[in-house]
């Protein structure tokens, strides 16, 4: 007997869907348990993942803490308190965290152990997870600390590149590599150094007069009265 559109419909439908149920009863057969499988180790991931952030989070606040107090400390000269938290944090996994506080490290005992702040300053220096500003500004402290048993030309080539006009540490590296160009009696070097770090307006007063000074000394022609510290 011929079937009826509608009859003839529904039984493909009914087809269809078991063919459909057939397919997903052998897709499930053969990939169930490593889509489960998948599926658990993918919601592990995740949470662990979470966690981890939270974690991190909360240890980057302890240490963020950690290291405003021993600042504060620093700042009221109780450099024997701080020093155990800066230590401690100059071996942590933050590069910011680690560069401060080896940095505020070194500046307490420069006085007490020369060695080991120039080691400090060395290691920021050397880190290239460091933010460059930090490292440069250790490169400066560590080369101030060993400047008398470097060679001059060992100094030159390790600030030559800070010292130049536009560089925001021009004044303080270009004083050290004008003094390197004394020593190694390149006294025309040196004077050039000091007039173009005089007639800079980006470089503190205080270090602009003392280089104009030091250019007049050295025979370089300086308007004094144009500097901050000689004007009346």
């Amino acid at each position: 007997m011929a079937l009826t559109p509608e009859t003839n419909e529904a039984f493909l439908r009914e087809v269809d869907e078991e063919l459909r149920r057939d397919e997903l009863a052998r897709f499930w057969k053969k990939w169930g348990r490593a889509l489960v499988a998948a599926i658990a180790v993918g919601l592990i991931a995740f949470g662990a993942f979470l966690w981890w952030r939270d974690y991190q989070a909360k240890q980057a606040g302890a240490e963020g803490e950690k290291l405003t107090a021993a600042i504060e400390q620093l700042s009221n000269r109780q450099f024997d308190r701080a020093l155990p938290a800066l230590k401690e944090l100059g071996a942590s996994s933050r590069p910011g965290y680690r560069a401060v506080a080896r940095i505020a490290t070194g500046a307490v005992e420069t006085e007490k152990d020369a060695a080991k702040a120039a080691a400090d300053f060395a290691a920021v220096a050397k880190d290239e997870k460091v933010a460059q500003p930090l490292r440069d500004l250790a490169l400066i402290r560590q080369t101030t600390i060993e400047f008398d048993t470097l060679p001059p030309d060992q100094v030159i080539q390790r600030l030559g590149r800070l010292a130049q006009k536009g560089s925001p540490w021009f004044g303080s590296a270009g004083e050290l590599v004008a003094i390197a160009h004394i020593k190694a009696g390149r006294p025309r070097d040196a004077g050039a150094i000091y007039a173009a770090i005089a007639a800079d307006p980006g470089v503190p007063s205080t270090l602009r007069s003392r280089a104009a000074q030091m250019a007049s000394v050295l025979g370089v022609d300086i308007n004094l009265a144009a500097l901050p510290s000689f004007s009346r």
